[in-house]
């Protein structure tokens, strides 16, 4: 077999190895950054000026250059304390144990580079100050501003914000742009709960007693108004009853004094009174007309006196 036959006949092997090494080429003088990264390529240990943006770039192979990728979105982080928190002492001097979590994002990687290389130790950085300005914050109020059954009382939201305050002043140089700091816990050590608690339950008595009091004030107040008013309403309806009384003897007077005039007539028109009361609708009655009112049906004008005179025959 010719040399010429021989390379034809292993040409697939040569050529798989000549893709193997073009691959093996690319992956070591080219590196990849995704859409949600930022990098830093470092020659000989020198950053380059501007970061690297998303997309294909090629490079030399270790240890000429160096990538060094962060992160671009943003960053969940609670400290190397995590949720367990630190202890710390309030203004007046009471125990509590607070862990806080903040939200960054990495907005100058050259910056963040040149400060921290990279992002483990810049978390470690971010928790040493997270702990220096929880302290000293919290360390500014009094448990009753951290702990209270009043809402117009607490002052945690202002905490917060003092703490985000400080905290980008802080990693604002490094790169880091820092957009939330919140709460995680807010607890009291157990050696000393008992007694916090104990007390805080004084507190809530002396305040009930308070309201009470005012309830009770309030409910007097209310009742004396109440027979006040009852009172003045009764007094205005007695003066009324005895004008209406008045009125009505005087009325009656002058009535018994046309009576007195006729005393039959006045029995007359009692009687229709009563029959007309009686007989209000359409009624078939058999009546004994010796009985009052009946009786009338038997008088006649003379007796009653209420017929003139008559004529002489």
């Amino acid at each position: 077999m010719t040399t010429k036959s021989k390379f034809f006949s292993h040409w697939p092997t040569l050529l798989l190895g000549f893709i193997v090494a073009a691959f093996f080429l690319i992956a070591i003088f080219s590196f990849q950054i995704d859409e949600t990264e930022t990098a830093i390529v470092t020659t000989l240990g020198t950053p380059s000026e501007k970061p690297v943006e998303p997309g294909l770039h090629m490079r030399w192979p270790y240890p000429i250059q160096d990538v060094f990728r962060f992160d671009r979105r943003v960053r969940c982080f609670s400290g190397t304390t995590g949720k367990d928190g630190q202890e710390t002492l309030t203004r007046d001097n009471q125990n509590i144990i607070v862990s806080i979590f903040i939200n960054y994002r990495i907005v100058d990687a050259k910056k963040f580079y040149g400060s921290f290389v990279t992002i483990r130790k810049g978390e470690a950085q971010l928790n040493n100050w997270m702990r220096g300005v929880t302290l000293e914050v919290f360390g500014r109020y009094n448990f009753g501003q951290l702990v209270n059954v009043n809402p117009e009382k607490m002052r945690l939201t202002k905490i917060q914000d003092e703490i985000l305050e400080k905290l980008e002043a802080q990693a604002k140089p490094s790169g880091i742009n820092i957009s939330f700091v919140g709460i995680n816990s807010l607890n009291i050590p157990e050696s000393i709960s008992k007694s916090v608690f104990d007390r805080m339950i004084q507190e809530r008595k002396v305040e009930a007693e308070k309201f009470l009091a005012e309830g009770r004030s309030e409910a007097q107040r209310i009742m004396t108004e109440i027979n006040r008013k009852r009172d003045d309403e009764l007094a205005e309806a007695a003066g009324k009853a005895k004008e209406i009384r008045a009125q009505g003897d005087a009325d009656a007077a002058k009535y018994y004094a046309t009576y007195r005039k006729s005393p039959e007539l006045a029995a007359f028109l009692r009687k229709l009174d009563s029959l007309r009361t009686i007989m209000k609708s359409k009624t078939t009655l058999i009546l004994d007309t010796n009985s009052a009112p009946f009786d009338i049906f038997k008088m006649d004008a003379e007796k009653l006196n209420i017929a003139g005179p008559r004529k002489k025959q």
